[in-house]
């Protein structure tokens, strides 16, 4: 009989792209008692392969967040086996007071949003989650989405797509809250974690280093937004066009995070703007 009690099985999603890298990673957890994290998209082949892998033991099914590529399957996977599915609540769950105004006011989002999710027991922020084969503590971790969770484990943290090795994560409001991000990050630093697992790309084995670094990139836009809006008034948009250097199909992810920047410079006064935020909204320094 494999046991992977010690060491999570992990079974890749075949849905590999700029935003996820190699695929979603799904992660079995346990031997006699097994744990799901993040089933991914709801592909037949990838979901039934979780199922056997997991031999008729699987118990729970842990969702990090509500987009697709994470949470698309769950339901198929609680039909084959069973098992509750266990999350901080559906896609809008956990939202701020500013992005929900944000989203009534007209402010589009919703990249990768799985509207149909809804799970049988939403976690709370430090809940413990446990059975003989481990235990698990829920950690809300905010930024990428409004509802994301981290899980973790000993000395070791699923991280969802709160930090990943290959590349910096998508902060799109009003699903995404860059202050939210930051303060998240500085939640998993005083965890002290020895290994971060995100759900797409390898483990992360410096975890504080990889942290301190995306810290910095953020703080390293925001100052190249600034210098821009400093030379001439933009909006997300022409700024994303003015200091990425992307192909162009890879733009409209550069704007959404750049709206993310401004949003937040917004909020303390850094910058202007008038009417209605959205992609276009043109910002000014003051």
């Amino acid at each position: 009989m494999t046991s992977f009690a010690k060491e999570p099985l992990q079974i890749l999603a075949p849905n590999p792209s700029p935003l996820t890298g190699p695929g979603t990673t799904t992660f079995l957890l346990g031997n006699a008692h097994v744990a799901v994290i993040d089933p991914g998209p709801d592909d037949p082949a990838h979901i039934e392969a979780v199922a056997r892998a997991g031999r008729d033991r699987i118990g729970h099914i842990l969702i990090t967040h509500a987009h697709r590529d994470h949470s698309a399957g769950a339901a198929r996977l609680s039909r084959l086996t069973g098992a509750p599915i266990l999350a901080f609540g559906d896609a809008l769950a956990g939202q701020s007071p500013l992005m929900v105004r944000l989203a009534q006011d007209g402010l589009a989002g919703g990249e990768g949003l799985d509207h149909d999710f809804a799970p049988d027991q939403h976690l709370r922020d430090g809940q413990v989650i446990a059975t003989p084969d481990w235990s698990l503590t829920a950690l809300h971790t905010p930024g990428h989405a409004a509802g994301h969770l981290s899980f973790q484990w000993g000395d070791r943290v699923f991280c969802g797509d709160l930090v990943m090795g290959w590349s910096s994560t998508l902060i799109s409001p009003p699903d995404g809250d860059l202050g939210d991000y930051f303060r998240s990050l500085e939640r998993l630093t005083a965890l002290s974690p020895r290994v971060l697992l995100p759900t797409h790309g390898p483990a992360i084995t410096t975890p504080q280093a990889r942290i301190d670094e995306l810290a910095h990139h953020r703080r390293q836009r925001t100052a190249q937004i600034l210098a821009a809006l400093r030379a001439t008034p933009d909006s997300a948009a022409g700024l994303a066009r003015r200091i990425y250097a992307v192909p162009e199909p890879v733009l409209p992810i550069a704007t959404r995070n750049v709206l993310s920047h401004l949003i937040a410079l917004a909020q303390i006064g850094a910058i202007d703007f008038t009417g209605v935020l959205s992609i276009e909204t043109v910002f000014s320094i003051p």
